[in-house]
């Protein structure tokens, strides 16, 4: 069955501050320092940067004026629907400069972690089915064999570790993007979660790609959003890592300043698909890697730590995605390959697919083929590396010639001749360098 957007259930919007299930002290303080930092009066103003409802906003506004921290300005605000305007009082100021004092964050109320697992077991990567049509459409500007799509299919709906491995140059980014590509739903990512009285921000618009909605007219008793906005309506995630990733990458990171967290790139990918190009490549070895990712992958949890020391689970929901040109024994020990659910290996193109590849590239670049260029590539260039066809040679060799014909200042056309001037730039001979 295939997943439609509206598949997804959607979380629901808070109907009192009972249901918010955090600290009515931190919900308070982080209304005190949304108004003390954006400068605002009207409850819709406030409903709006606090991402509440405008019932509960006003419950937390009333909650607070008890508390002699608000007071209403005597005013009605004709421009905002007759709503009455409040305002700190002094001793609502100091006590937003003392909460500033302890964590700088403030806006969107955070959702307790407790909460968002929820949310997360309802948008689970594993409850995605993709058929063998959505993964043929997301691969389209692929030429792969079906036996490949026999393999890719059951793993990516099985919401799995994958690991891709095979001969450098072709397509096991694009392959990795092109199931990016074949979940097509979304997921609602919260803009910050709370653990333990501390705040960590997740929505990343690095990271996520927001689905636009239509704005909300606060001023209306029914308005339009249908779910929480203390979440943002996403495309599944896909985080992307390549040489540059690192064990440290993977845990909190703190803000001394601002004392908030932001989330690691594994919980911000939650719900989608966390790929790690040219595993090999990095500082830390690939099997430190594995063994970092063990317990996530088994038992859908991650382990994180805060500055205190304390630990604590996070859920883990992410297609993960190992992608190397090294052969999976040459870099992962017995146990650490038995983690990883599926291993597919990615093999350069037969001679017919190679065909198929450089003729869809020289239609799209607009050179014409040539029988003869063809024939002198096939029966004379390839036996010189043992008939060795990769993915991406099509385009290189294309792009070659293109830029000979310009430089040239003659149409673009290949030939014998452009061949040989194209292929003499995809390899490198070995020689030795006198120094």
């Amino acid at each position: 069955m295939n997943m439609q957007p509206t598949s997804v259930i959607a979380p629901p919007a808070p109907k009192g501050l009972a249901e918010m299930q955090l600290p009515l002290v931190m919900m308070r303080d982080i209304l005190l320092k949304t108004l003390f930092r954006k400068n605002l009066e009207m409850v819709s103003e406030i409903a709006e940067a606090i991402c509440l409802p405008l019932s509960v906003t006003q419950e937390l506004v009333d909650l607070t004026r008890d508390q002699k921290l608000l007071e209403a300005t005597g005013t009605l605000n004709a421009n905002s629907g007759n709503e009455m305007g409040y305002q700190m009082t002094d001793a609502g100021k100091a006590r937003a400069l003392d909460a500033l004092s302890q964590s700088e964050y403030f806006g969107a109320m955070p959702v307790p972690l407790d909460v968002y697992r929820e949310q997360v077991n309802r948008q689970s990567i594993r409850n995605i089915n993709v058929t063998r049509t959505q993964l043929t459409n997301a691969m389209g500007h692929l030429v792969l064999p079906d036996s490949l799509l026999d393999h890719l299919g059951p793993a990516v709906s099985a919401g799995r570790s994958i690991l891709m491995y095979g001969p450098p140059g072709n397509g096991k980014s694009s392959i990795s993007n092109g199931i990016r590509d074949a979940l097509g739903d979304m997921v609602y990512v919260p803009r910050a979660i709370e653990y333990s009285g501390q705040v960590i921000t997740v929505y990343d618009p690095i990271v996520h790609t927001a689905i636009e909605q239509e704005a909300d007219d606060p001023t209306q008793l029914r308005r339009r959003k249908r779910f929480d906005s203390r979440y943002v309506q996403c495309e599944r995630p896909t985080v992307v890592t390549g040489g540059e990733l690192s064990l440290s990458m993977l845990d909190l990171v703190y803000n001394p300043t601002a004392r908030t967290y932001q989330a690691p790139l594994q919980l911000k990918s939650t719900g989608g698909i966390f790929i790690v190009d040219d595993l090999g490549r990095q500082a830390e070895p690939p099997q430190a890697l594995i063994n970092r990712w063990i317990v996530p992958l088994e038992e859908g949890k991650d382990i994180l730590g805060l500055q205190s020391g304390e630990k604590f689970e996070v859920p883990f929901d992410t297609l993960v995605i190992f992608s190397t040109n090294f052969h999976p024994n040459e870099i992962f020990d017995q146990a650490a390959l038995r983690r990883i659910f599926f291993k597919i290996k990615i093999d350069g193109p037969n001679q017919e697919n190679f065909l198929k590849i450089f003729a869809l590239v020289a239609r799209k670049k607009g050179i014409p083929l040539d029988e003869s260029a063809l024939v002198h590539l096939l029966k004379v260039k390839y036996p010189t590396i043992g008939n060795t066809y990769a993915n991406y040679q099509p385009v290189f060799l294309i792009d070659q010639m293109i830029a000979i014909c310009e430089f040239e200042g003659i149409p673009y056309q290949m030939s014998p001749e452009l061949i040989d001037r194209a292929w003499a730039n995809m390899f490198v001979k070995d020689e030795t360098i006198v120094k």
